[in-house]
């Protein structure tokens, strides 16, 4: 989050390291640098008096004071509303700081160093590692405190538009954290890809409990959970809290390399009450055979494949249209994503799809 601050400088004694703050903004490493005065509070907060004055609305007007004390950095929240947070973690007493911490009033977040700002190259490298520590801190907070917001899209069929389904896309309103993308970056620097899909999947289906049960609910996957045990067991934990529900596991196109083990899986989720989906059809090498030996029950066609499909050549239409009847003669349930205009809703009805999804037939949302 912006924030408007002000500070005084101050000269140091040599004798004493220099503490500094440095602000981060959505993940990355701001440019302010301010310094913090030594054996002097540091106070920061909303109002005109403090050192350092935030001006965010989820600041209290007092929020903490710093206060150096030899060679140690020392941190205090005032009764703050909104809590003041080291690494993470809410602090309800006086804790030391070390370099490369991260301090967070409110929603506002600084790096703390214990060295001058460095500059060129250095500072560069040193803005790198701080946005990737950061990351993995708000990572790990994320994981801990399960702080997942997920939105759900609507499926719906394509000739009434009807909603058959929503998907459950993963999101977090904590800084840093906002989009899969950013998580799963994280979780890859830990090798965690696996525990956060998980998560995903629970926290999608314990936050959409008292949907209606004829709604189908999708769930991700991701490509690394195939090769690992625990995939299943994942699931059967879902059907504890949600034993009526109406579940669709997706998997992605690329990690369907092997019949066999796909019609094996397919059993299994029946045995659960669960259908299987492969996702984005056609982003890659289409596996036509894989399609054919271990059908399942919904086959996503790639927005690659539908964007400005009303524009298309026949030849394409021509060949959409095959892929679809292929997949309606094993039984599949065609279902069209990215859909945008009802232009290329019209022609996705014409091609044959059953289902469709895309924010012509709505955005993804939380549930309220």
């Amino acid at each position: 989050m912006s924030a408007s601050l002000v500070s005084s400088p101050a000269s140091h004694p040599s004798s004493l390291p220099t503490w500094s703050l440095c602000s981060v903004r959505d993940g990355a490493v701001g440019s302010e640098d301010f310094t913090v005065e030594p054996n002097l509070p540091f106070t920061i907060g909303r109002n005109a008096g403090c050192t350092v004055r935030l001006n965010s609305h989820t600041v209290s007007g007092a929020h903490a004071e710093l206060r150096p004390h030899q060679d140690a950095l020392w941190i205090r929240d005032l009764q703050s509303t909104n809590g003041t947070f080291v690494n993470g973690e809410r602090i309800s007493a006086p804790i030391s700081l070390q370099d490369n911490d991260f301090v967070q009033f409110a929603d506002v977040v600084f790096r703390v160093s214990k060295h001058s700002k460095p500059t060129g190259n250095s500072a560069t490298m040193q803005q790198d590692v701080c946005d990737e520590a950061f990351a993995l801190v708000q990572f790990d907070r994320l994981m801990v405190d399960r702080m997942l917001t997920p939105a759900y899209q609507p499926i719906v069929n394509v000739q009434d538009g009807a909603v058959i389904g929503v998907e459950v896309l993963a999101r977090s309103d904590l800084m840093g954290m906002q989009t899969p993308q950013a998580m799963f970056t994280a979780a890859s620097r830990l090798n965690m890809e696996i525990e956060l899909s998980r998560l995903l999947r629970w926290e999608g289906i314990r936050q959409a409990i008292g949907l209606r049960p004829d709604v189908y609910i999708f769930l991700n996957t991701h490509p690394a959970e195939l090769q690992e045990q625990g995939l299943l067991g994942s699931i059967e934990q879902i059907r504890t809290i949600a034993p009526e529900q109406m579940l669709v596991l997706e998997l992605h196109e690329a990690s369907i390399t092997a019949p066999d083990k796909m019609r094996v899986l397919k059993k299994q989720l029946a045995e659960l009450n669960v259908k299987l989906a492969y996702d984005d059809f056609g982003a890659g090498q289409a596996r036509l055979s894989e399609l054919v030996e271990a059908p399942p029950d919904f086959l996503k066609f790639d927005m690659s494949m539908i964007r400005d499909i009303d524009s298309a050549s026949a030849e394409r239409r021509r060949l959409i249209k095959s892929l679809v009847d292929m997949a309606l003669g094993l039984g599949i349930n065609p279902l069209a994503e990215g859909v945008e205009t009802q232009e290329e809703a019209a022609v996705c009805r014409e091609l044959g799809f059953v289902t469709g999804q895309g924010f012509y037939w709505g955005r993804p949302k939380r549930i309220s």
